[in-house]
């Protein structure tokens, strides 16, 4: 064995050398290389042809097909080669530019293995689970074959170390979107969202790349105690825009202010005259509102709570009281609505009717006036 050899021609191939070869034949674990102006072949073991595993030497190299090579030794009548270290030189120098500049390119995902996943630029590739995506993958197995976009995070060439990752692309490519979407979403706007994410003090929606979050008081007229009961994820919403903050990113909507008011159509819904139920929802000094629809109170005004005089609402009502009332007088514009509780109640008669006693002072004669009269007659007897 030697180092080296002289060929003729002043020609010499040593080790480390790169040559030019064409792949004569393909077996199972090698391939034989006819050399560019040498006397005899060189032969690629399966473990030289690719930084990865590979089952055949077949499944990547064809009959043929012309290679770039490395003389790793140098025996009588052989050659030695291996195609991998000058892939690896070669694939070297283009990721670290690629890895300097951040640039995002393509390739195809070669294995599944554990803890991640496996690209062959040249040099073996890694992505960890944690940097394939934006989120939690549980089964990576049908991600082989599949041609994603990377970056390169962690590159070093003498322990050979190369990472890769997926999410730093989506993440940028999200980020972008968003700023796209923010910098086109104005105050007043009304838009087409998806309800992304409950919470106890709102809903987020997703607006195409960013949310925007719709606070309980805006999720509808009515009062709302819990926004699941109303909403749920993947729920299509319209949704107002009612502020923008570009700087912080923060969005807030409102989906209250797409829908019809409480007051739309309220003089059909509640037209004068007409008999409906309520709960009594604030007591005042000069009356009780009582709401007959969500987001809707009307004003019973004191002289209509009952026919007999009261002081005070407080009398004859209390705050949760359901009742029914009829309708005087209902304003959609002015938002204003006239209710009644004694217009449904049966009028007294007549003052006596009233449940009240006179003064005693005021008969004229006393219960003792009388019991003496007769008393007095009946000593005369």
């Amino acid at each position: 064995m030697s180092e080296e050899m002289n060929l003729g021609s002043n020609q010499l191939f040593q080790e480390g050398d790169i040559v030019k070869g064409v792949a004569e034949q393909v077996d199972e674990k090698s391939v034989t290389v006819s050399i560019e102006g040498a006397p005899f072949d060189g032969i690629i073991p399966i473990s030289e042809l690719s930084s990865l595993h590979i089952e055949k030497a077949s499944d990547l190299i064809s009959v043929g097909e012309q290679l770039d090579l490395m003389i790793t030794k140098v025996e009588e009548g052989n050659f030695v080669l291996s195609k991998r270290k000058v892939d690896a030189i070669q694939a070297w120098d283009q990721l670290e530019v690629k890895f300097q500049s951040g640039e995002v390119f393509d390739a195809e995902v070669k294995d599944v293995v554990k803890g991640g996943l496996v690209v062959d630029l040249g040099v073996r590739g890694f992505v960890p689970a944690s940097l394939v995506e934006d989120y939690f993958v549980e089964n990576f197995d049908d991600y082989k074959g599949k041609t994603l976009s990377f970056k390169i995070t962690e590159l070093d060439k003498e322990k050979g170390r190369l990472i890769l990752s997926h999410r730093a692309v989506v993440e940028q490519q999200k980020a972008s979107k968003k700023q796209q979407v923010i910098d086109t979403i104005k105050e007043g706007d009304v838009l087409e969202g998806t309800v992304q994410r409950l919470a106890n003090f709102g809903a987020f929606i997703d607006l195409g790349g960013v949310d925007g979050l719709v606070h309980i008081s805006q999720v509808a007229h009515e009062h709302v105690d819990n926004v699941s009961t109303v909403l749920s994820e993947g729920q299509a919403v319209k949704v107002k825009v009612l502020s923008v903050d570009p700087a912080n990113e923060r969005i807030s909507l409102s989906i209250k202010d797409t829908l019809p008011g409480p007051w739309t159509e309220i003089e059909q819904k509640a037209a004068k005259g007409s008999v409906i139920s309520g709960t009594v929802k604030r007591i005042v000094t000069f009356g009780a509102f009582v709401e007959v629809f969500p987001g809707v109170e009307g004003l019973v005004h004191i002289s209509q709570i009952a026919h007999k005089h009261i002081n005070t609402p407080h009398e004859a009502l209390k705050d949760g009281q359901v009742v029914e009332v009829k309708v005087l007088e209902v304003n959609e514009a002015e938002k204003r609505l006239a209710l009644s509780i004694k217009a449904l109640q049966e009028a007294p008669e007549s003052e006596e009717d009233f449940d009240y006693e006179l003064p005693e002072e005021n008969t004229g004669f006393s219960f003792s006036d009388v019991i003496g009269d007769q008393l007095k007659g009946f000593n005369k007897k």
